[in-house]
This record gives C-alpha cells, sequence and structure tokens, in this order.
C-alpha cells in the first residue's frame, strides 16, 4: 500500500513539474516559480469547481424531472376521476332507462289484467301499503334521485300484488259459496286435498337476495294455492249427466232388491239405455280404477281430488284407462249388464271418503251452480 502511495505521488509530480515563467513588464524581467504542490492545488481547486458545478446541475434536473413526473400522475389520477364520473353518470343514466322499461313493463301488466279490484272490502285482512310506498318513494326520491323510477316501479308492484291477493281471496270465497250450496264444507275439501305422491326438493321462496320473503308476497301464494283449491274442488264436483238417457229407473236410498224381494240400501243411481251406448265422465278427474268389481260387473272409478270418488258400473266395454285424466262428458265406457244386473243400464255412485252419498242433489244443482260461479268469476271486480 506505502509503495503504491508513493508511486501515485511520483506520477502527479511528473505530471506537474516545476516551472518558471517568464514576465516582461516596462523593461524589466521578472522570473515566476510554480512548484509541483501549487500546481497540484490549483488544479484540485479547478477540478472541485467543476464536480460542485455538475452537481448542481443534476440536482436541478432531476427536481425538474421529479416535478414533471409528479405532474404526469396528478393528470393520470384527474383523468381516472373524469373517466370514473363518467361511468357514474352512464349507469345513472342506465338506471334510468331500466326504470322506464320496467315501468312499461309493470303498466302492461296492469293493463292485462284489468278485473283485480282496486279497494279493499269489509272483513278482508289484505294489507294496504299505498301510504307507506308514497312516503318510501319521496324519501328515496330525495336521498338517491336516480333511484326515484326504481321506487316508483317497486310501489306499483306491491299494490299490484296486493291487488292479486284480493282478487285470489274474492274468487276463492266464490267457490267456497257455491261449495256450501251442495252441502259440502270447503275448508274440508281443502283440508282434505289430496296429497299423494308429491315431494322434491324444498326450495324456498325468495323475493331479496338475503333469502327472505316479503310477507306480502307471502301471502298472495297461499291466497292463490287457497283459490286453486277451492275450484278444483267445484270443478270435480259432479255436474255432468253420466248417461243421455232420460230413463231413472233406481233412486239413491232403501229400495226392494230386484233379486230377494228384501229392503235393501241402493248407494247410486240406476240410469236405463240400451247396450253401448256411451257413458260420460261427471266430472274432471283422474280414472284410478278400470275392472272388474264383485256385484258391479265392469267398473271404472274417477278420483276428483278432495276424497271424492265417481263410480260407473254395469259397463259393456271400457274407454278408459287408470292414470287417465278425464273432462266432464269424456267418453269413458259404455252401457252394459254386467255383475249383478237385471238388464243393460249404468248404476252411478258418488263417494265421499269412500262413503256413498246421494248424486241426485249433484246433477240437478251443479250445472247451475256452476254457471253462476263462472259468471260471478268473469265479472270484472268492482270496489
Amino acid at each position: 500500500m506505502i509503495a503504491a502511495a508513493g508511486g501515485f505521488v511520483s506520477r502527479l509530480r511528473a505530471m506537474f513539474p516545476d516551472r518558471e515563467l517568464i514576465m516582461r513588464s516596462q523593461g524589466q524581467v521578472r522570473f515566476i516559480k510554480l512548484s509541483a504542490r501549487m500546481q497540484m492545488a490549483v488544479t484540485g481547486i479547478a477540478l472541485a469547481a467543476l464536480v460542485a458545478w455538475a452537481a448542481s446541475i443534476a440536482v436541478m434536473g432531476w427536481l425538474q424531472y421529479r416535478a414533471s413526473a409528479d405532474r404526469m400522475s396528478l393528470l393520470e389520477r384527474e383523468a381516472q376521476v373524469a373517466t370514473s364520473q363518467d361511468r357514474v353518470d352512464a349507469y345513472r343514466q342506465d338506471i334510468g332507462a331500466i326504470a322506464d322499461d320496467l315501468a312499461r313493463r309493470q303498466a302492461f301488466i296492469e293493463e292485462v289484467v284489468d278485473s283485480l279490484p282496486a279497494d279493499a272490502r269489509d272483513g278482508e285482512t289484505v294489507s294496504d301499503s299505498a301510504g307507506e310506498a308514497a312516503g318510501t318513494v319521496s324519501k328515496i326520491s330525495a336521498l338517491i334521485p336516480e333511484a326515484s323510477g326504481l321506487a316508483r316501479v317497486e310501489a306499483r308492484q306491491i299494490a299490484f300484488v296486493e291487488r292479486l291477493t284480493r282478487y285470489a281471496d274474492r274468487r276463492a270465497e266464490d267457490s267456497a259459496r257455491a261449495i256450501r250450496r251442495f252441502g259440502l264444507d270447503p275448508n274440508a275439501m281443502i283440508r282434505g286435498a289430496d296429497r299423494r305422491a308429491m315431494g322434491g326438493p324444498l326450495e324456498r321462496l325468495a323475493t331479496s337476495n338475503d333469502g327472505s320473503i316479503d310477507p306480502r308476497f307471502e301471502r298472495l301464494g297461499l291466497s292463490l294455492a287457497r283459490m286453486d283449491a277451492l275450484e278444483r274442488g267445484l270443478e270435480g264436483i259432479p255436474s255432468y249427466r253420466p248417461a243421455a238417457v232420460e230413463m231413472l229407473t233406481s233412486s239413491f236410498g232403501v229400495r226392494r232388491d230386484p233379486f230377494t224381494g228384501a229392503a235393501a240400501m241402493h248407494s247410486g243411481l240406476d240410469f236405463r239405455g240400451p247396450t253401448g251406448a256411451p257413458i260420460y265422465a261427471a266430472a274432471t278427474g283422474r280414472v284410478i280404477f278400470v275392472g272388474v268389481k264383485s256385484g258391479y260387473g265392469n267398473v271404472v272409478e274417477i278420483s276428483h281430488g278432495n276424497g271424492m270418488v265417481t263410480r260407473y258400473a254395469h259397463m259393456s266395454r271400457f274407454a278408459s284407462r287408470v292414470g287417465q285424466t278425464v273432462e266432464a262428458g269424456d267418453v269413458i265406457g259404455a252401457i252394459g249388464s254386467t255383475g249383478r244386473s237385471t238388464g243393460p243400464h249404468l248404476h252411478f255412485e258418488v263417494r265421499i271418503n269412500d262413503r256413498a252419498v246421494n248424486p241426485r242433489p249433484f246433477l240437478e244443482a251443479a250445472p247451475h251452480v256452476h254457471k253462476e260461479a263462472r259468471r260471478e268469476r268473469s265479472e270484472p271486480a268492482r270496489g
């Protein structure tokens, strides 16, 4: 290390040898001697000044670069903010368009279903959220102006749901009133509704993202279900004459047995007619038996729900099959004299929960009751 340092000093002295400068002034000559040390000191000062200047230039350049970079960053952030504001404005415009579309759809639905009652009646328990909905619309319009259109659509939807609930309740009551005219209990009919062959995964109804359901929508579902059950029950009440013959040879109740001559219970109506004459389903239902029963001969049985079954006996032939869905008036077989029979006729029974009841009141009253019930349902609801 010492040798290297000595060599470096020797090289410096070689670069800066002692020098003499001759200066002439006013006829006189002067000699100025510049030693190696002085030359190195002057050179060092000059180099230091140069380095200081270069450093100051570099610092100024860096500061200018940082200022420019900060400005560019600020401009970029401002551009992003402007872009976000543009998107907010676009979304606000989209919300307005969506609200307009929903309002048009709601208006279309309300125009199509123009028979819904607009008012509540005494005794009805349907909620009336008109006041609450109007207050909600006012609040949202003040706090979130861009969502006011959606709030108005929501208010119309709730009003529509409540009107539809009233409509379902009134139709259900019309059907219940008609069912009572047959001497039947509509509530018992609902409780006894056939629930066989039902199942599947549980899928709860929800009207919100959190899985909850608005009680007004839940009430609507229950009202629609009750209306459907009672109307299906009414349609299942025998109303169509099962044979196109006028001769009624035996009524429901106690009679003299044609074979023994002793008093016996006759559990249906007998319609005399020619062999092969058509037999009709007395009401809408599902065929549950096609075959032979002791004493009845060839038999078809139709379930109409709610525990009600019609039985058609002594047939000469079948025109239906088990599991088939039939409407009132569909041909299900032909008149015959099979089984315990003295001649071609149709033995017709109505059974409720496997108990035979008199079919005559159904056949006599049903056409009038069904016609009146249908007229009440077809008339526009009035307040």
